[in-house]
């Protein structure tokens, strides 16, 4: 497990879970977020956003987070383990709207220090709106692609919960503090 693409819905977690398994692998972290968007919520053209992604995977090792279907291309045919966080579609609506809140709030940035606002998240452009939109077709998406990638070869793992997904992080992370190859993944 060396170049793994850590996917789920928007809000499941994928950006703490893949910075943390990124640290217990010893890998870099990859947020695709954070390629495809600049400041003032402004979207990379494609072309840019897929020179990004080339440069960001063209290592040994790596954790990428997201589900950018265009930039696929790009490093899936070298990704050698996709981790599915396919969680439940109550459990994404509720993180999507705490975390809204909560960096609405405190004033916290995400990728290339863009924030939320109220205004955002009543607009169509609402993370929570796109989460209603795009969970259900994630996950019919995912079920169909995924059996294609562990035909050739590439390990599948699907994690339901979050104590799941705690329990496998915590297996990984000794697995390789054990090998002498990470420090502990918390």
């Amino acid at each position: 497990m060396r170049r793994v693409n850590v996917i789920g819905s928007s809000c499941a977690g994928k950006s703490t879970f893949a910075r943390r398994l990124a640290r217990a692998l010893a890998v870099p972290h990859v947020e695709l977020d954070h390629l495809h968007w600049e400041p003032g919520w402004v979207e990379v053209s494609t072309e840019a956003f897929l020179k990004r992604v080339a440069v960001a995977t063209q290592g040994e090792g790596w954790v990428v987070d997201g589900n950018y279907s265009v930039s696929r291309e790009v490093f899936w045919p070298r990704v050698d383990t996709v981790v599915w966080l396919d969680y439940s579609f109550p459990r994404v609506l509720w993180r999507s709207l705490t975390r809204t809140w909560k960096r609405i709030v405190k004033g916290e940035t995400c990728c290339n220090g863009n924030r939320e606002s109220v205004w955002r998240t009543f607009s169509r452009d609402s993370i929570v709106l796109w989460v209603i939109q795009t969970h259900g077709r994630r996950r019919r998406e995912f079920r169909e692609t995924l059996p294609t990638l562990a035909a050739r070869g590439v390990d599948v793992i699907v994690l339901r919960t979050v104590t799941e997904a705690e329990r496998w992080l915590d297996e990984v992370a000794r697995r390789h503090v054990a090998g002498g190859e990470a420090v502990e993944a918390r």
